[in-house]
């Protein structure tokens, strides 16, 4: 099962991720198996080994890390709400995997972020590129540091409701709110078993998204750009890993996705890592002041995200 985008814009932005050398250790990473999970009258099934609330704990994912689910009590030890975060996507295309790395805080109420991007070494292990920060918002996506042509210290703002992929993998780095979002958007759903995850024992569901139904059912702030994404590809499945404490708070989630262009196929795989939960999350939008709009060179190794 694999994602396809619609006009070939997309994987032109995703190559532009591979020009500027992005490469994520993303391990693991399997497809759900085609649509196994649905019967022949369409419905939505689960696989009972995980029990009849499957396909239910995986829908409710967004929510919870919201601190609007089950397990987010005011005071809860389980609240969610905000949390560290750690990201890889890793972009494989002719032959050649490179990968882009992002480390920061993220608060899930409001649906803001601050993240440090790494791009990853040249082939005589220097850094071709100064780390990009990037600010996430909803419907917006800040990228300072950016190089390619934008001065240092000035701000580039991308409006994500406007990207054919809804800033799924433009960034080098997928919205963690919408990365659970896309959850919602779950029409099968396989129960993998248990296993720990960073010394927490975590449910593993595997299973096919569809970005139209979650585009649909997705919070107000999350939906344009899920729709956005919706409408930018040929089909709407998205395989995925998710990984879900006792609390039903997404600890991993892992997304694959496959562009097609005239060339060969483009295949980036996001995978988010959430720890922290609680943690403090300071996100200042930067001012009009600071945001550059002039002239962005294209077609650079400086070019940083694909954006």
């Amino acid at each position: 099962m694999v994602v396809q985008h619609r006009s070939g814009g997309g994987a032109r932005a995703v190559c532009a991720l591979a020009v500027v050398g992005v490469m994520a250790a993303a391990a693991g990473c399997s497809d759900s198996g085609g649509r196994d999970g649905i019967d022949a009258g369409g419905r939505s099934v689960v696989d009972e080994r995980g029990g009849g609330d499957s396909l239910d704990a995986i829908h409710r994912a967004a929510a919870v890390l919201a601190g609007t689910g089950d397990g987010n009590r005011p005071g809860s030890r389980d609240a969610a709400g905000s949390a560290e975060v750690r990201t890889s996507m890793e972009t494989a295309a002719g032959g050649t995997r490179v990968t882009i790395t992002g480390r920061g805080t993220y608060d899930f109420r409001r649906q803001l972020g601050r993240l440090t991007v790494v791009l990853p070494k040249d082939a005589a292990g220097e850094y071709e590129h100064r780390p990009i920060t990037e600010l996430l918002a909803p419907g917006a996506l800040y990228m300072k540091d950016r190089g390619a042509g934008v001065p240092v210290g000035k701000w580039v703002r991308v409006d994500t409701t406007a990207l054919e992929d809804g800033n799924l993998v433009t960034g080098g780095v997928t919205d963690p709110m919408a990365a659970a979002e896309l959850l919602r958007g779950a029409d099968t759903v396989t129960y993998m078993g248990e296993s720990e995850l960073a010394g927490v024992m975590v449910r593993h569901y595997r299973g096919t998204a569809d970005l139209g139904r979650a585009a649909r059912t997705a919070s107000p702030q999350s939906r344009g750009a899920l729709a956005a994404a919706a409408k930018g590809f040929r089909t709407d499945a998205v395989p995925f890993d998710a990984y879900l404490d006792e609390a039903g708070r997404l600890r991993k989630v892992r997304h694959r996705f496959t562009f097609a262009n005239e060339g060969p196929a483009v295949q980036v795989v996001s995978t988010t890592l959430l720890f922290g939960f609680g943690v403090s999350v300071n996100v200042k939008l930067p001012d009009d002041r600071d945001i550059y709009t002039g002239q962005i060179e294209q077609g650079s190794g400086s070019g940083g995200p694909g954006v």
